[in-house]
């Protein structure tokens, strides 16, 4: 009996020790980034897959990154057609009064929402911020309700809002998740947001009552300039904030978020942004089937004057896997819709062909009929039935 109780001590002993280092081994991983950020996240950005995380609910000020969603809306604008690049922004008394970091606007003056989009971007300009967001939707305050909103809809449950420029104020606050959450939602939405993030230097023209005069705008984010495949997307600094930064950068078709918040400098923000960027480089792979219908085959319908669906060659299909993930374990399947019968229109989805990584799905690529399939009548079955009785 004693010997069995020590024998099972000791195996007890063992399963601790071996749980405990394993735990140790995860976590003095995870500290070897060395963030001296307070809060940061790593996240991939065709999945939404998060790759890495410190503090990443703690709510803080987000300073300029803040501008992440007052462009996600300018964007959603322009894709509404609610807004065009050569419409013309007014600026008001209110927005030329901005402090900060600005373009210096003045009011009155008026500038292309391409212009103004350009100095949010690269020069994180708050007038021209205010600008667009008057301009949109009549004042800040009505505009960052739709931010606050927006928020909600992306799931960003530690964020509030309070102007649409990062400005320290009372209750403006957000998380490195939530940082993350929108800047995949205007960089995976909106790519040509890069058109305007990736500038490095850049110049406009005031065009005002006292004349015309160039102004130069010019980017924080280094990153740009120093780190492969950086294409943006949004700094932001000011005493209460410190530093943050939401950077974005692409290698080998796969897309990364590092956001950083409350670094003590500059500096650091960058040499943070770039550590978790690295780490996500070194444990990420990208898989893709480029012809996912290979194995469709033949579809058959019922009730049509064709038995045979023709279909669209289906997209291709990509996934990012993490550190441990074996590429070799993903399976495809087809799946045509059961009982398919016509009439089926061109563009209708007739099936999908989906994807699993030890069993667990992980995407599918829909299958659409690439024409009309009409529905068998009477005379059309008739016809058909004579014309072959003639010809046999």
């Amino acid at each position: 009996m004693k010997q069995r109780t020590f024998i099972t001590l000791l195996f007890l002993i063992l399963l601790f020790s071996f749980f405990t280092l394993n735990e140790c081994k995860i976590n003095v991983y995870a500290d070897e980034l060395d963030l001296s950020a307070e809060g940061a996240i790593l996240m991939e950005a065709s999945t939404g897959k998060i790759l890495y995380e410190k503090n990443s609910e703690e709510m803080k000020p987000p300073a300029s990154v803040t501008k992440v969603m007052t462009l996600l809306l300018i964007f959603e604008a322009l894709d509404k057609e609610k807004l065009h690049l050569n419409d013309m922004i007014t600026v008001s008394p209110y927005a030329a009064s901005m402090g900060g970091s600005q373009v210096f606007l003045e009011a009155g003056e008026t500038q292309s929402a391409e212009t103004m989009i350009k100095c949010i971007a690269v020069s994180s300009a708050n007038d021209a911020c205010v600008a667009m967001a008057e301009h949109l939707s009549g004042s800040e305050e009505a505009f960052v309700k739709k931010m606050n909103e927006k928020a909600k809809e992306l799931k960003m449950e530690h964020t509030n809002f309070v102007n649409c420029c990062g400005l320290d104020a009372d209750g403006h606050e957000t998380c490195a998740k939530d940082i993350a959450l929108m800047s995949r939602e205007l960089t995976v939405k909106h790519p040509d947001i890069f058109t305007y993030s990736s500038i490095w230097m850049d110049e406009f023209t005031h065009k005002t009552k006292k004349g015309e005069s160039v102004f130069g705008l010019s980017n924080t984010n280094k990153l740009l300039r120093n780190y492969e495949g950086c294409n943006g997307l949004k700094t932001g600094s000011t005493s209460k904030a410190k530093f943050c930064l939401s950077a974005t950068a692409t290698r080998n078709q796969i897309s990364l978020i590092a956001v950083v918040m409350a670094c003590p400098d500059s500096k650091v923000r960058m040499k943070d942004a770039a550590a978790l960027l690295n780490y996500g480089f070194s444990n990420v792979t990208f898989y893709q089937d480029s012809d996912p219908g290979k194995e469709i085959g033949l579809i058959s319908i019922r009730g049509g004057k064709e038995s045979l669906v023709p279909y669209e060659k289906p997209s291709s299909f990509s996934y990012v896997l993490t550190k441990g993930e074996d590429p070799s374990a993903i399976t495809k399947e087809v799946h045509i819709a059961k009982n398919l019968k016509a009439p089926v229109k061109k563009g209708e989805t007739i099936g999908e062909v989906t994807y699993s990584l030890q069993g667990i799905p992980i995407g599918a690529v829909p299958i659409k009929a690439s024409r009309n399939i009409e529905k068998m009548n009477f005379f059309y079955a008739y016809k058909m039935l004579w014309k072959k009785a003639a010809f046999s």
